[in-house]
């Protein structure tokens, strides 16, 4: 496991405290369901970070997934990649287009990762 810092560790931490608020609530209603995020600080499949985006208990947690079942989704990003697409600078069906975002699992539950779950930018 790297140690090394990421700039997607700031996001992640940011998004922890932005499903205690209400727009974070609102957020974890509507959508409902648990992602992992696989963050590589340069090349994908190497040293990634891997991150629980869990959108039923409104969590961010960083190692594996822990709870009933699997996750519904998973994204795999290059860490640059991961900060454009959580700070609204590249869209996340593009990324997947481009290569720059991999899916595996539900691509009904892919679908729902959009923007609205990352805090807005006015702390970015």
């Amino acid at each position: 496991m790297a140690t090394t810092q990421l700039k997607s560790d700031a996001i992640m931490d940011m998004m922890k405290e932005h499903f205690s608020t209400d727009a974070g609530k609102e957020v974890t209603e509507k959508i409902g369901l648990v992602y992992q995020i696989n963050i590589a600080p340069k090349k994908l499949g190497f040293e990634e970070v891997s991150y629980i985006v869990d959108l039923k208990k409104g969590q961010v947690t960083k190692g594996e997934y822990e709870g009933e079942g699997k996750v519904d989704a998973t994204f795999s990003f290059k860490d640059d990649d991961f900060v454009k697409v959580a700070t609204g600078k590249m869209n996340p069906q593009i990324a997947f287009i481009r290569g720059a975002m991999k899916i595996k699992g539900s691509l009904s539950a892919a679908q729902k990762f959009t923007p609205d779950i990352f805090p807005k930018q006015s702390k970015l």
